[in-house]
């Protein structure tokens, strides 16, 4: 999957074109929000309105503002979300923040997940190897590491893979219900 920002609409294409249209490689460690622009037309927009026909409106906000690394709102949004997508981005959230027992025990309640396969296979082409399967605690670990680490190869290959993690899953909850 190439990641495509017109394919969520010209309001979440324009959101996104505010701070690298979805490439951005976002910190593994908490961050200020990236764009106060795009903070203020998330908070005035909505998830209803932005997603309309997605399988999980509220979920794909809450990785709208991950995106944009405004931690609160997207911890706010996430950790009210019932189900596997409020628990993978609630787990993001911690892993972030971070917390990486609090991380693990949301990525617990997600279980397996539609998106790990793919997943798994970016991190290989990225450099990170895996099982055949997607391990969250095992990436929460490798984060931990890598930030202790900063400008090395394996955080540069870390926000890789957590970007196609962004990805994946922003598309797994904004695209339209079948």
């Amino acid at each position: 999957m190439t990641f495509d920002p017109k394919a969520y609409g010209p309001d979440v294409a324009a959101l996104l074109a505010l701070d690298g249209d979805g490439e951005r490689l976002m910190p593994l460690a908490g961050a200020q929000c990236s764009s106060a622009e795009a903070r203020a037309l998330l908070q005035a927009a909505g998830a209803h309105k932005l997603f309309p026909r997605s399988r999980a409106p509220e979920a794909a906000l809450a990785g709208l503002y991950l995106y944009f690394s405004c931690w609160t709102e997207a911890h706010q949004i996430a950790q009210d979300i019932p189900g596997a997508e409020g628990s993978y981005w609630h787990a993001i959230v911690h892993r972030q923040e971070p917390d990486d027992w609090n991380s693990g025990y949301w990525f617990r309640q997600v279980g397996r997940h539609a998106i790990f396969h793919a997943l798994a296979n970016a991190a290989s082409a990225i450099g990170i190897e895996t099982d055949s399967d997607w391990d969250p605690q095992a990436f929460i670990e490798l984060c931990a590491r890598a930030r202790t680490l900063p400008g090395s190869e394996l955080e540069r290959q870390s926000m890789e893979v957590q970007r196609r993690e962004w990805q994946l899953l922003f598309h797994y909850c904004a695209a339209e219900k079948a």
